[in-house]
């Protein structure tokens, strides 16, 4: 019943800029955090930023000042603007949302996206 779809991965050069989005759809009471991880080849999935309803951003060490996380709440989305990338920004990048359904939200869950590719290379 509720769908997270990401777009905008694709192959970059280093140093280059790419934004990510992320829409949930579905019957949905209500967004609260919303974030996106990453994982790389024969690596474990690892956060990479997380927004809060309020809009309080949470990065890793790794990505701090080179990447942004927003939201927009009326849209249902949240996004992730990538610059100075690097190739260790290379992995399959989710989105994930802890969302609220049902009757006044009482059906409370994390919801994954399928995941898009980022490829930094040369």
């Amino acid at each position: 019943q509720v769908q997270l779809v990401e777009s905008g991965g694709g192959l970059v050069q280093p140093g280059g800029s790419l934004r990510l989005s992320c829409a949930a759809s579905g019957s949905i009471f209500s967004i609260n955090t919303m974030g996106w991880y990453r994982q790389a080849p024969g690596k474990q999935r690892e956060l990479v930023a997380t927004i809060t309803s309020g809009g309080s951003t949470n990065y890793a060490d790794s990505v701090k000042g080179r990447f942004t996380i927003s939201r927009d709440n009326a849209k249902n989305t949240v996004y992730l603007q990538m610059k100075s990338l690097k190739a260790e920004d290379t992995a399959v990048y989710y989105c994930n949302a802890d969302i609220s359904t049902g009757d006044a939200g009482r059906v409370r869950r994390y919801y994954w996206g399928q995941g898009t590719q980022v490829t930094v290379s040369s």
